[in-house]
Parts: C-alpha cells; structure tokens; sequence
C-alpha cells in the first residue's frame, strides 16, 4: 500500500483527531511536521494555498480538512470502522461537537495562555480569522467562552450517564474522536483539574479511554520526500459529474475552494470529480508538477473561477 502521509504539527487539535483514527484503524503512517504559523512553502505547494492543518496526502492526492480526511481513512480501510452503530447520527454528531466546542476550548486557551504562545502566533491566527485578537478582550470573553463550553460539556457527559464506554456505545468511533480533541487541548494547554474540565470526571474518565487507542505505527518523513513522492504519483481521481450539482458544474471547469469559516484562501484548479460530501480539483505546481486536492463540500464555498 502506497504511504499515508499527515502533514501536521504535535500540539494541533485537529492533527490529533486524524492520529487518534489511524491508531483506530491500526494503520502505519509517515509523519511530516509543518510548521503552526505562515509561511508553509512546503505544504503550499501540494495543497496551492491551503493553509488548514492537517493535510493529508496518499501519493499524488492531497484531501484537506479532517472531516474528509477521516471519510477516506474509512473508504481504503473500513476495519475497523469509525462507524460502529453507523453513518448519519456520528457524522451530525462529529460536526456539532467540533463547531461547537472547539472555538471556545481556543478561546479559553488564549486567554489564559496567551503569555507562552510562541512568537508571531497570534498575529498568524489574527490573519487566519480575518479578526484582531486582542489579548485584552480575549480576557473579557473568557466567562463567556467557559459558559458556553459548560453547557455544551454538559450535553455530552449526560450521552456516557447510562455508563457506555463511548459516545454511541460500546466501540469508539468518529464522534468521540471528533468531540475529544478539544477536551485533549484544553487538558494539554490549561490542564484537567481547570474550569471548565474540573467539573465532569466522568467525561475526562471518557477522555482518558479515547487516548489509550493511541496513534498507530508513526515514522518520520521530511517534506522533501514527501514532495518527491508527489512528483513521482499519479492521482487515482477521474471525471465524474455530480448529476445534481445545484450549480451545474462540471468537470473541466475552472473553480475555486474556499473554506467559509477561517483560513479564507481559496484554491484555484480544474474540477475533475464532485459530489454531496467531495469535491476534487486539479493543479499543476511547478516544483511537484500536477496533483488532484480533495475537500468535503460541507463547510467549503466552490465558485466557478471568472
């Protein structure tokens, strides 16, 4: 099996969702380490803009985004699976727990450590918002940000009160890796005896199983490899139309994708494939040549390239 490639950093809350689901799944997983603010020339060029972390790359293909990340971990290795009692509820769970939670757990952080975070980050993270972060009114917010994280903890310690191991059950699966990596953070950067984690054992207990499944089998890679084996692959995408695409696109098309929430760089390229939950786009770099990039639909903006 060709080399599953995460272009990540260690203290990244979404990085640590996708680590948590290749140790799920058992899977070996070359490592490359990017830096956590601007500039990523390395990562630039396989993704042509795209600045989120992780990315993830199988060859010439590169999916952004975990949330599509974890779909094609699920599609080549569907055992063991992120979907032990099924599709829909977790993936509607995934997604309300990281809009939800992860936000505020950043908020949280910020304001309480903004003092150890590394030169530049927050200048990063203001451009990468489109906001200004002041460290003032970050401070101010706070009381607001551990409310809303208390309520929304609240909601999922009272799913493990009938003493299931896991969110749905039994097994582990997307939604506790989805809703655990702001739990992870918060106990990472604030510690877990820190409002609000001080108040839920019982979700901390939940946090403290979801680690044990570990990260699989890591091995090291420099971004110069992983460059080379981009030049070197050729994507497995090809033309498929989406039949009901509200917009009529199809492939050959000129588009662009955006993320609508932050990181607002939009990436341009030929459309090859698209469908309800992907959309793929071709483009050529100059240093690796031509590579497909995937990105989910939900949470993107595709727009027909004037």
């Amino acid at each position: 099996m060709i080399d599953i490639i995460l272009h990540h950093y260690e203290t990244s809350p979404y990085s640590e969702k996708v680590r948590l689901g290749f140790g799920l799944k058992r899977l070996a997983w070359r490592s490359v380490e990017i830096p956590a603010i601007m500039p990523k020339p390395d990562l630039t060029a396989l993704t042509g803009g795209y600045r989120k972390t992780p990315v993830l790359q199988i060859g010439a293909d590169i999916y952004c985004d975990s949330q599509l990340i974890m779909r094609e971990l699920e599609r080549r290795c569907p055992s063991p699976t992120f979907y032990p009692t099924g599709h829909g509820a977790a993936d509607a769970l995934a997604w309300w727990a990281e809009k939800t939670t992860f936000g505020q757990a950043a908020n949280v952080v910020f304001a309480k450590r903004s003092d150890s975070l590394p030169k530049g980050f927050l200048e990063d993270r203001a451009k990468f918002s489109g906001r200004t972060i002041d460290p003032a009114a970050m401070q101010a917010a706070l009381p607001n940000a551990l409310d809303q994280l208390r309520a929304h903890f609240d909601w999922l310690d009272r799913m493990l009160a009938d003493g299931r191991r896991f969110l749905q059950g039994s097994a582990a699966g997307l939604a506790d890796l989805a809703a655990c990596h702001p739990v992870w953070f918060l106990r990472q950067r604030i510690g877990p005896l820190a409002a609000p984690l001080d108040g839920f054992p019982r979700l901390l207990e939940w946090a403290e199983r979801v680690a044990t499944i570990g990260h699989g089998q890591r091995s090291p890679m420099t971004a110069e490899q992983a460059l080379d084996v981009a030049r070197a692959a050729t994507s497995i995408a090809s033309a498929t139309p989406d039949p009901r695409d509200p917009a009529g696109r199809t492939p050959g098309m000129t588009v662009t994708v955006t993320p609508d929430d932050t990181g607002r760089d939009p990436v341009m390229g030929e459309l090859v494939a698209s469908g309800v939950h992907e959309i793929v786009i071709r483009r050529r770099d100059r240093e690796i040549g031509e590579v497909c990039v995937h990105f989910p639909r939900a949470g993107f903006v595709v727009a027909t390239a004037s």
